[in-house]
């Protein structure tokens, strides 16, 4: 980070001890030392959010028991147009040049870490001041693509869904169902059921339902 070597010592030193780390050194190991912290985070979010992908794109033929009864097994794709699947990919890419954006003293405490972005408030937030050593803020030109703002990452518009009779009026070919976080087992497993007899893919499928 070459914002690091920009620091005094004290300043680097108050933030190893923000973050729980020995502040004994020199400069040039209180800068690694912070580079090699800041580097573990973000292997550890990168692997979160490998297995949320990989969950995503399972293949339910290759993998999973076929011998599970009610379980879904179609993988349909979406019908897309090239300037959609081009969107798309712009996304994609714009996604993993994006910076993490942390809540403010996130490195303070430990139930901040994993937690969703909130805009600092304070009035000598060095977070709100825009302070070079602070994490970025989430701002209006880190904004994806609108034409697919609210698709999934394979292409599909996300209908809710909380009964099999729901799936009457999904259009298979660019809509997946997204079963609710309250409903049951028996009733997913009939929801998994009647997504198979019509062609309508489940994005959040579950195993041995």
């Amino acid at each position: 980070m070459s914002e690091l070597s920009d620091l005094t010592v004290a300043e680097l030193k108050e933030l190893l001890r923000e973050a729980g780390l020995p502040v004994s050194g020199k400069k040039a190991d209180l800068i690694a030392r912070l580079e090699e912290a800041d580097e573990h985070d973000e292997d550890i979010e990168e692997e979160v959010e490998a297995e949320e992908d990989d969950f995503d794109d399972y293949d339910d033929d290759e993998d999973w028991d076929d011998d599970e009864e009610y379980f879904h097994v179609a993988r349909q794709k979406p019908v897309l147009d090239e300037a959609t699947k081009a969107a798309l990919d712009a996304r994609k890419a714009q996604k993993k040049s994006q910076p993490k954006f942390r809540r403010q003293e996130w490195f303070r405490y430990r139930r901040l870490k994993r937690t969703g972005w909130r805009k600092p408030k304070g009035m000598q937030s060095s977070q709100r001041l825009n302070r070079k050593y602070r994490s970025p803020m989430a701002r209006v030109g880190y904004g994806k693509i609108g034409s697919v703002r609210n698709l999934h990452p394979s292409g599909f518009q996300e209908v809710l869904v909380h009964r099999p009779e729901d799936l009457d009026g999904i259009d298979p070919a660019v809509q997946a169902a997204r079963v609710g976080r309250t409903v049951g087992g028996r009733k997913r497993a009939l929801i998994h059921e009647r997504a198979h007899e019509l062609g309508i893919r489940v994005l959040n499928r579950r195993r041995g339902v």
